[in-house]
Order: C-alpha cells, then structure tokens, then sequence
C-alpha cells in the first residue's frame, strides 16, 4: 500500500457531523413569536428588495429565493404570508447561542457560516443517530431553533447526510451514512450540482462526460479527473469514497480582506451624503478590524448608480496608508478623500462601499519613520469607544457618519432585536 492509500485509510477513522439550522432566519423570527409556527414566513434582504430566506411553507406555495418582493406580493398577500426585513443584529446573536451550544457536545467543532456547524464526533463510544437526535432535542430547547444533523466521514458526505435529514420524513432530522458499503443507492439519487464542492461550470462539464450522479463520480477516473478539474476534483472524488480530504478548520484562517457595502434607501445625488454614508461603513469596517486583531494598509472605496440605468456610473479609487492601520478616524479621512475624487454631479447613486485589504496583524505592523501620529493614544481611544458601544444600545458615532441619514437602508418590516436590545426585549403576559 502507497504512502497515500495510507492516508487515505488512516481519514476513514473520522466522523463528521453537520449541523444545520433550518431555514435559520425564519426560524429566528419564529423563535420569539410563536404565532407564526405553521404559518408561512419569508425574510427580505436589504431595503426589503428581494427574498432571502422562505419558511418551509413559504417554498410549498411556489416562492423562490432571491426572487424581487415586487414580483410575488400577489401571493405572499392571497396566502397571507408573515414578511419581515432581515434583523442582522438577531441573527448574529441567534448563530452565537446555536454555536456555543453545539460546543456542548464535542471539543472539536468547526463553525462553517452563521447557520452551520461541523462536529467531529470520532472515538464516540454510542448510537451516532441518537445522538443527533439529542443534539437537536438541545439545540431546539436552548435556542428555539430548529437544526438537522447528517453524518458521514467525511465532510462532503456529511453534507449528503444532512440534505436527506432534512428532506427526509423517515430520517426525522439525522441522517448516519458512516456505513460506506450502504451508500451506493443513496448516491445514485444525488444530482451532482448538489454535492458539496462542485460548482454549477464543473456540474456542467460533468454532466457532457456523463456523469450525473454523485455515484457516478465516485466512480469516475481519478486521472481524468484530476486532468479535468485538479486537486479539487480530486478531493471531491476521494471523499465520496469515504476518505476524508478536508480536516476541522478549528483556526478560521486570516482574513485577506474585508468589506462593508450597502444599496441607499433611496437614490443619492449629494456628495455630503455618499461622505455620511462611506463614514459609517468606515466605522462598521474598524470595528471589524478591531475584533479580529487586524490593520489594513490598503482601502477602496467605490460608488455606482443602479445597473438597470442607461448611463450607468461606476468608479472606484484606492488609496494606502502610510502605516497600517485600525484607526477609524484614519478609514474616514482616507476615504471623504476619495469620495471628492468619485462624486460625480447630476448621478443618482444607489449603492456605495469600501473594501479593506492587505491586512496584517495589529502586534505585526511595520513602523513608519516619518510617522507622527500617536498611534498608542489611538489605540487606547479606539478601545475605549469599542467598549462603550458594547455596552450601550445607543452606540457612539462620528460626527462624518452624519445625524439623520436619509439615506439609510430601509428596514420597515424588522422585527425587535429582542436578544440585543434591552428596549426591544419580549414582553412577558
């Protein structure tokens, strides 16, 4: 046996477990009002534009995602549908309860999105299945949510495992498919779009090989696929077959940049507002960099008027810092200088953003020998507004992020941020 068949054989041991929460954002909202248990319920993305997440009675009356409110405010009326702009705030709360109760259950875990999770549960001396059932019995008790939990032994077949759980009535929300030798009639049934890893481009040229099915490609030629589609394709077919090829990701690797954008509550034609509004990504984006321990030495700022428009504007400038930085009155600074440089008079602008990018470690920035800011009386006043906004549910704002904001995302149809906001906290009967 080869040094890599060794490998492969050594992964086998592992076991995956995929924790999934179940239409996550309606599932917040149903969390805190239980009247809409039953009832059909879809979230909106911003400025209540087009559907971003759909209860399962929702998706039964035909209402797909992504699609404009506009387009189906015929049904969700007719079928009296609960409409609800996206509550980030609640969300993100809900994803940390959710996630610090699956540590509960093994030291090893993975958190994959807001709404996602891998467990490892290898060595588990019990019935894996009762103990997926455990875990959301626990899961939906703690939180209020809803999850399914698929395990294989590998990721991608645990993701298999957890697309059956939660289409399967049969399953009751987990699916064990640590049984390699069971697994031929399930992946038969896998389209290939739907495995984990494979793109729609890549299902496409799968499918003119004739290749259709995740057994299929647990079938294929590893040489051609590996001429094909390279070590990801390669990977793809391996864990199908049961050998694990991608370990828990316990460390998120660094971020390599980050970025805050948002479309205008209404179109902006003012280049005071686009500054008010790139001054507040600005802050949101400092305080980012804070959390994660990061300075940026590059920022872009961009703006664009609508795509549907037929002179459309979009223009976008990039500027370095001399030293990297968190500062959020530098981000500001940086980019009111780059808005004079994109405004444009007589556009009406509806989205703007900036991105943050080579990004070093805060105890790793290199010094500037012509530097004269006081970058440690900086960094104390930073750490003194990031206390103070998490402590108050009116936060601090720089005066550049401006006062009434106008052009502020539209959020008419959110609900309380019950779990934030001590003002917004659920009345009890």
């Amino acid at each position: 046996m080869g040094g890599s068949d060794r490998r492969y054989t050594q992964a086998m041991k592992e076991i995956f477990a995929l924790v999934d929460c179940n239409n996550f954002y309606a599932s917040c909202e149903r969390a805190f009002n239980p009247k809409l248990e039953g009832r059909p319920v879809v979230v909106l993305s911003n400025n209540d534009g087009c559907i971003v997440a759909r209860s399962n009675e929702a998706k039964a009356l035909g209402i797909g995602m992504g699609v404009p409110a506009f387009e189906v405010e015929k049904i969700l009326e007719e079928n009296n549908v609960e409409v609800f702009s996206s509550n980030y705030a609640l969300y993100a709360d809900m994803s940390a309860r959710v996630m610090k109760t699956l540590s509960t259950f093994t030291p090893d875990m993975e958190v994959y999105s807001i709404d996602e999770a891998f467990l490892n549960l290898a060595g588990f001396n019990c019935s894996l299945t009762d103990y997926g059932r455990k875990i959301c019995r626990t899961v939906k008790r703690w939180t209020g949510i809803p999850v399914t939990v698929g395990i294989g032994p590998t990721k991608t077949l645990a993701k298999i495992a957890n697309r059956i759980a939660k289409h399967s009535a049969k399953a009751d929300g987990v699916k064990d498919l640590t049984d390699i030798g069971s697994l031929n009639g399930i992946l038969a049934a896998i389209p290939v779009e739907k495995i984990w890893t494979v793109g729609i481009k890549t299902a496409i040229k799968l499918k003119r090989a004739g290749i259709e099915t995740a057994l299929n490609l647990q079938r294929a030629d590893i040489n051609w696929i590996r001429q094909k589609f390279g070590v990801v394709g390669v990977r793809t077919v391996y864990e199908l077959r049961g050998m694990s090829c991608y370990p828990l990701e316990q460390n998120p690797p660094v971020k390599k940049s980050i970025a805050v954008s948002r479309s205008f509550g209404r179109p902006v034609d003012s280049v005071d507002e686009l500054k008010e509004a790139v001054a507040g990504y600005c802050s949101r984006a400092g305080e980012k960099l804070r959390q994660h321990g990061l300075a940026a030495a590059l920022m872009t700022v961009y703006v664009t008027t609508s795509r549907f428009i037929k002179n459309r504007y979009f223009n976008s400038r990039t500027i370095e810092f001399p030293v990297a930085t968190s500062d959020t009155k530098e981000l500001i600074g940086g980019a009111l200088l780059c808005i004079d440089g994109l405004y444009r008079r007589g556009f009406l602008f509806k989205k703007a953003g900036i991105v943050l990018s080579s990004l070093v470690s805060e105890n790793r920035i290199q010094p500037n020998l012509f530097d004269s800011a006081d970058r440690a009386r900086s960094r104390r006043l930073m750490q003194a507004i990031d206390a103070v906004n998490s402590r108050l549910n009116c936060p601090l704002r720089w005066a550049a992020e401006g006062l009434n904001r106008p052009w502020k995302v539209k959020f008419n149809r959110r609900s309380h941020r019950y779990t934030t906001r001590w003002d917004e906290l659920p009345p009890v009967a």
